[in-house]
């Protein structure tokens, strides 16, 4: 036997190992699940997955396999884990392809069912209809700042923020030929538009620019014209068989974008939380001042704040804050207790683990 053969076959004998284990671990899940079932308790719980992705990264530290490959390989682990005890459902803004559709799939893991929404609206609906076990909306991109119309449609929703998801945006030009020189249009959402205006004026600047719902639907239009152009996902071009004429045509390097997971839960703690709040202020001088006071006065960190038009009164406004920890941490609580007592609205949206970039 030859040292490659010798070495092969001790790696076929660890993965072995592997997948006995990984059965060991199917039938402790199983039992978890009955368990959960027994006290009407959520299938999916961030904090203990968050736990586990903190402890295997720390247990790792140093050995030869690398660090940045656990949370994607124990996602799918739990992906597949978590459907043992029963599917998730997942509502997402459609069709196939978008970047939200991505954040899904990077969150939840292909074992979960993805259910693509026409609106963002329908994903709120679904949540609090019973229909979706969760949904992912986009909140906001580090380019083009926030998505108005999410945050809107808390105002009036139950439902919690119960984690985020940070997703690279990576836009690609994509067609059926992936010949540059057959595009007469491009298409794409406004903000994949936005978001490579430098690139399309440099290198289609007498080309037809159409703005649509979503990079997936883009994405339709090309497959069936080779005239046409889609900007959109890696997601996108194998779902819907194009071709790149181009990779990574966004403007900016540091192209991100959050997603907010929605759900009905509250969410236990984790080492590293962040809670989001809205909240109104009466129309007196120094009325904001003071509720921003606060949050200096009890020295927890605001990481973002947010003005919109409350819809209700006219020039009335509604502030949406992201802190740094748990609603349950006791600075959190003395924050939540003093705007209650200075302001007229004070709504807590929830606390949920820090996403992570990966």
């Amino acid at each position: 036997m030859s040292s490659l053969d010798k070495y092969r076959n001790m790696i076929d004998a660890i993965d072995d190992k592997i997948l006995d284990l990984l059965n060991e671990r199917a039938e402790h899940v199983k039992s978890v699940g009955n368990i959960k079932k027994g006290s009407n308790s959520p299938v999916w719980v961030p904090s203990r997955e968050s736990s586990i992705y903190e402890r295997l990264t720390e247990r790792n530290k140093g050995r030869a396999f690398p660090t940045s490959a656990i949370r994607p390989i124990f996602r799918e682990i739990i992906s597949a884990s978590l459907s043992l005890e029963d599917h998730l459902k997942i509502g997402y803004l459609g069709p196939e392809g978008t970047f939200s559709n991505l954040a899904a799939l990077k969150h939840f893991g292909s074992s979960a069912k993805l259910m693509p929404t026409d609106k963002i609206a329908d994903v709120f609906q679904g949540v609090e209809r019973g229909w979706f076990n969760y949904g992912i909306i986009p909140i906001e991109n580090s380019v083009e700042g926030v998505v108005n119309h999410s945050i809107d449609l808390f105002v009036e929703s139950d439902v919690n923020i119960v984690g985020e998801i940070l997703v690279e945006i990576n836009h690609n030009l994509l067609s059926m030929t992936g010949d540059k020189s057959d595009i007469k249009s491009i298409y794409s959402h406004p903000q994949a538009l936005a978001q490579c205006r430098d690139y399309i004026d440099k290198n289609f600047p007498n080309v037809d620019i159409y703005e649509i719902d979503s990079t997936s639907k883009a994405a339709l239009k090309a497959q069936g014209d080779k005239s046409v152009a889609a900007i959109g996902s890696k997601l996108c071009e194998v779902i819907y068989n194009l071709k790149v004429v181009e990779r990574s045509i966004q403007d900016s390097s540091s192209n991100l974008t959050r997603f907010l997971i929605i759900g009905k839960d509250m969410v236990e703690p984790t080492s590293e939380d962040k809670t989001s709040m809205m909240f109104s202020v009466m129309h007196q001088s120094g009325t904001l001042y003071s509720a921003l006071e606060v949050f200096n006065e009890v020295g927890v960190n605001m990481s973002k704040i947010e003005s919109r038009p409350s819809k209700r009164i006219a020039w009335e406004y509604l502030f949406f804050v992201d802190i740094d920890g748990h609603r349950n941490d006791s600075k959190i609580c003395e924050v939540i207790d003093k705007l209650k007592s200075k302001l007229p609205l004070v709504k807590i949206l929830g606390s949920y683990p820090k996403g992570i970039l990966e």
